[in-house]
């Protein structure tokens, strides 16, 4: 077999599979806005407020209602105690 007719059974595999997961998606789409609808409705119903990213620090758990400075509560030079602290962005006021 040369090398042209590899390439493109290999060129044409990755093309029925890059079709497959475009399927996939389209007829999955209505299951996640089902989904998407009853997270919607559930948190209407719970009256929750923000997301719970981290449950290490006070100031990483809701990060909107976090100040600048909690991170250094012992001293202004103090290092981060908890990794999650260097993974989140401090807030930009405006």
């Amino acid at each position: 077999m040369r090398k042209s007719s590899t390439f493109l059974l290999f060129m044409a595999f990755c093309i029925l599979v890059l079709a497959t997961f475009s399927l996939h998606a389209h007829f999955s789409s209505a299951g996640g806005m089902n989904n998407r609808r009853y997270r919607a409705q559930l948190v209407q119903e719970l009256g929750l407020t923000d997301l719970c990213l981290f449950t290490e620090a006070r100031y990483t758990r809701h990060l909107s209602m976090a100040d600048n400075h909690s991170a250094f509560q012992d001293h202004p030079v103090s290092l981060e105690h908890f990794p999650s602290g260097a993974l989140t962005m401090p807030r930009q006021f405006r």
